[in-house]
This record gives structure tokens, C-alpha cells and sequence, in this order.
């Protein structure tokens, strides 16, 4: 059993009124929930990984309850998500990828059972790194309006021997979308895609 122990937790929320047009009548939402967690795996090569992605889901949970309360508590309004991770020097970038099923499928879960792949992005990162976490629509993947992302990172972290997990969720489309392409209200085929 693999053990991350949480540094620190820290949540970022915005409100976007305006991206230079018109307001909407309503602003659209968007927040990034990172933990800061101990890399039990940095500093040397271990062959065998996956089984700590188990160990890495209570977190997942944590962070997407925070975001949805975060957002306003009602799971139901959330139509955007996505995640990533950076991983200090003395990781690897196959650390990152111990959040894909922990994290991607916390959000699916506390989201009711969202279709679409979480978008994800992930890197090997100095103190202070910054990343941009891809979101796409939450129930499929080719709606253009959700297309976006969020620049997140820590001044702290992640310390070499650390990990930066993050998970983020929005609610809207971009401020002024006009790009066409397969409209939320269009989903029908639930199958992740269209």
C-alpha cells in the first residue's frame, strides 16, 4: 500500500462576467481543487505502479466534494471538468498518471455517472510550477463551448519529492462561445462522444 500524505490543500474559484462582449445573465463559474501530496515513489524506478491508484481515491473523492461545494453544492448545474498533475524532479511522469482513474473517476461518480473522458494534462515540474487543466463538457466530448482551460499551480509546490494533484469543474459554456459545433442541449447519444 502506497502512502501520499497531503501537505496542503488549497481551492481556487472564479467568476467570469465578461470576456470583453456583453454579460451573460449569468457569470460563469470555474474551480481547481489541488492537494499537495509526498511521491512514496520519488527518487527511484518502481516497476510496478497501478495498484497505488486504489490507494489515491479517497483523495479524488475528497477534492471533488470541495469542488462541488465550491461551485455551489448542487452537482447537478456542473457541466465542465478535467484534471492533471505535476510531479517534482525527482518523480517521473508516470506518477501523473496514478491520478487518471482516481481522479477522473471521483468527478464521474460525485457527477451522478458523467459520460465524457476527463480531459487531463500532466508534467514533470520545479517549485512553482504552473499547468493548464484541459475541461471539456462533462457528458461529451465534442461540444465545442466547453472547450477550455485552467492555469493552476502552487507557490510552494511540488517540493522534488512531491506531487501536485489537481481536479477542476466549471459551470456554462466560455463567455461569448461562437464557435459552433454540437450544442449541450443537442447531447443524445450518451455515449461519451455526442
Amino acid at each position: 500500500m502506497a502512502e501520499f500524505p497531503v501537505r496542503k490543500i488549497a481551492l481556487i474559484t472564479e467568476e467570469i462576467f465578461h470576456e470583453g462582449g456583453p454579460a451573460p445573465e449569468e457569470p460563469r463559474l470555474r474551480a481547481a481543487a489541488m492537494a499537495v501530496v509526498k511521491n512514496p515513489f520519488a527518487g527511484r524506478y518502481v516497476e510496478r505502479l497501478q495498484s497505488a491508484m486504489e490507494d489515491l481515491k479517497p483523495l479524488g473523492l475528497l477534492l471533488s466534494d470541495k469542488l462541488i461545494d465550491a461551485l455551489g453544492g448542487d452537482p447537478q448545474r456542473i457541466d465542465g471538468y478535467g484534471k492533471g498533475a505535476i510531479v517534482g524532479t525527482a518523480g517521473e511522469l508516470e506518477h501523473c498518471a496514478l491520478w487518471h482513474v482516481p481522479g477522473g473517476y471521483a468527478m464521474r461518480d460525485r457527477l451522478g455517472g458523467a459520460k465524457a473522458i476527463v480531459p487531463s494534462a500532466t508534467k514533470v515540474g520545479a517549485f512553482g510550477s504552473r499547468l493548464d487543466v484541459p475541461l471539456g463538457h462533462t457528458n461529451a466530448a465534442y461540444v465545442r463551448s466547453h472547450f477550455d482551460a485552467m492555469e493552476v499551480g502552487l507557490s510552494d509546490g511540488p517540493r522534488p519529492d512531491e506531487i501536485l494533484f489537481v481536479l477542476a469543474m466549471s459551470i456554462g459554456p466560455r463567455i461569448h462561445n461562437r464557435m459552433g459545433g454540437l450544442a449541450a442541449d443537442e447531447i443524445k447519444a450518451w455515449d461519451g462522444l455526442r
